[in-house]
């Protein structure tokens, strides 16, 4: 038995499967956790997955580029997500077209309230100008954050790394938040968790209630128009 372990260890280590078959094995356990627990926040299974695959990588000696090789086929899969993620929008389109003018400014101010907020502190701890501009869109999904970040001349890999650590902290934090500041409306709590977390916010909101996923996938994609259109030219201004 343990000799056929090995044998599978050093054949998947060796090819692009490894990082194919550890991240689902790892995104499962801690998925299926989760949902035994009931979904509490702490229990956020995308944190616990890059927990365990950085001390997976560390204690196994594996260099990112070999285990990227084989998980860049989810990363592919990211796209994909982030469309489907348009139906639960489709089917509460009455409600949207009812709010659009609200939706699109709040939409605005709180892309631009991210943004700046952490530029302003960065700039104010003498962060230099290249983190400065991969901060900037750490409230846009990570492969559009990547690229803003090239765009700003930030770098790509840091702007990925915020966006990440963004996401994470909103999806943890946001029920305390919420109860803090006595908003209860799904709606409301999945829109300001879209805009500031975007997809790792919205996942967590599709696990909460139906109608905060909704409104957190539309301001996702809200987040990702805006910070597109609006970052670049902000950036030639200041």
């Amino acid at each position: 038995m343990t000799s056929s372990f090995v044998e599978l260890w050093l054949y998947l280590s060796a090819t692009p499967l490894f990082g194919l078959t550890a991240t689902l094995a790892v995104y499962v356990a801690a998925s299926s956790a989760s949902a035994r627990w009931g979904h509490p926040p702490m229990a956020n299974p995308v944190l616990w997955s890059v927990l365990a695959l950085a001390a997976l990588l560390t204690l196994t000696g594996t260099p990112y580029p070999v285990y990227f090789s084989g998980a860049q086929f989810i990363h592919f899969l990211l796209g994909p997500a982030v469309v489907a993620l348009a139906w639960p929008l489709w089917q509460r389109r009455a409600a949207l077209r009812a709010r659009a003018g609200a939706l699109l400014l709040a939409a605005l101010l709180g892309g631009a309230a991210a943004s700046a907020s952490a530029v302003a502190i960065g700039w104010a701890l003498g962060l230099p100008a290249e983190v400065l501009a991969s901060l900037a869109p750490k409230s846009v999904t990570a492969p559009v954050a990547m690229g803003l970040a090239a765009q700003l001349g930030g770098i790509p890999a840091l702007a990925a790394v915020f966006a990440v650590l963004t996401g994470l902290l909103g999806a943890l934090t946001a029920r305390w938040w919420f109860q803090r500041l006595h908003i209860t409306a799904w709606p409301v709590r999945g829109f300001a968790l879209g805009t500031v977390s975007h997809g790792i916010g919205a996942s967590r909101a599709l696990q909460v209630h139906p109608d905060a996923g909704a409104f957190a996938a539309l301001a996702l994609g809200l987040q990702v128009l805006l910070a597109a259109l609006l970052l670049p030219a902000a950036a030639r201004l200041f």
